[in-house]
């Protein structure tokens, strides 16, 4: 079990179609062996965002020599360039859309190559499923021991983008961004704890957290010590603020989703974050 190839994947496929069936097929008819791991199939649509959140948060847990096939690929059958990206540990095949962009933040050393090698594609190559057609089968021989140099060239021009950073409005006051809204509800904003440390202390000076029309006055260390129906405040396990109700949906009693501003008022300084 400890021998067998790894191969992970993260989609906005949804379970409702063929498409991810479809890419385990073509994964297992090349390296049959493989222990293909669903991360997520239900990163929002079309929301690169997303996707490179979704496996920003994940892979390093994985084992050395993972395969991580990442398809957000709105751009599918443009002039968009497949790519295989290689850290110290890990390979990740996607579209050269950004998808990746948290993986180059977090990663020192990567090597970044434009896969053009067309005789490990199945053919015909569909131009509306480039998943099935390019990156499984890519991702298959890369697990099968295939050298990542065989695939392609090296490139330095690969798309990325800076996830949004909270700005500091003035010494007292910060302003960020709901990120994302997960499944209980709970709002995911772009604050951390390097941003606003006084938020997070032990005991925090006094502050206000302001949402939409709402407004948060405190900071729970878990979900269950909030009181029903309150919204408080939270450090989540992707290491950022959370704005969440115990077992309730911020989102809705909130009536906020993802691009929401959030403004965070301090007694004390803010920390100069890392906006300017």
């Amino acid at each position: 079990m400890a021998n067998r190839p790894i191969i992970t994947l993260t989609t906005d496929f949804g379970l409702n179609d063929h498409f991810v069936g479809t890419i385990k097929g073509v994964i297992l008819n090349v390296v049959p062996d493989a222990e293909i791991v669903d991360i997520s199939h239900s990163v929002q649509a079309f929301d690169v965002l997303d996707g490179a959140l979704t496996i920003a948060q994940s892979y390093s847990y994985f084992p050395s020599g993972t395969v991580h096939l990442v398809v957000v690929d709105p751009g599918v059958g443009t002039a968009r360039r497949p790519i295989l990206v290689t850290s110290d540990r890990h390979h990740f095949v996607a579209p050269d859309n950004g998808v990746l962009s948290l993986i180059y933040a977090k990663e020192e050393r990567l090597h970044i190559r434009h896969i053009t090698a067309e005789h490990y594609y199945l053919q015909p190559v569909s131009k509306t499923f480039h998943a099935r057609d390019i990156f499984s089968p890519v991702a298959a021989w890369l697990a099968k021991g295939v050298d990542p140099e065989k695939f392609g060239d090296e490139i330095t021009d690969f798309v990325r983008f800076n996830a949004p950073k909270p700005k500091a409005i003035d010494v007292n006051t910060l302003r960020g961004v709901v990120l994302k809204v997960d499944r209980f509800g709970n709002l995911v904003t772009n604050i951390t704890p390097e941003d606003a440390p006084t938020l997070f202390a032990s005991e925090p000076a006094p502050f206000k957290i302001r949402i939409g029309k709402h407004e948060v006055f405190q900071i729970r260390s878990t979900y269950s010590e909030g009181t029903p129906g309150e919204i408080f405040g939270i450090l989540g396990s992707m290491g950022y603020l959370e704005i969440a109700a115990d077992r309730g949906s911020a989102a809705k009693i909130v009536g906020s989703g993802k691009g929401t501003e959030v403004l965070i008022s301090l007694a004390g300084a803010v920390a100069a974050g890392n906006g300017n």
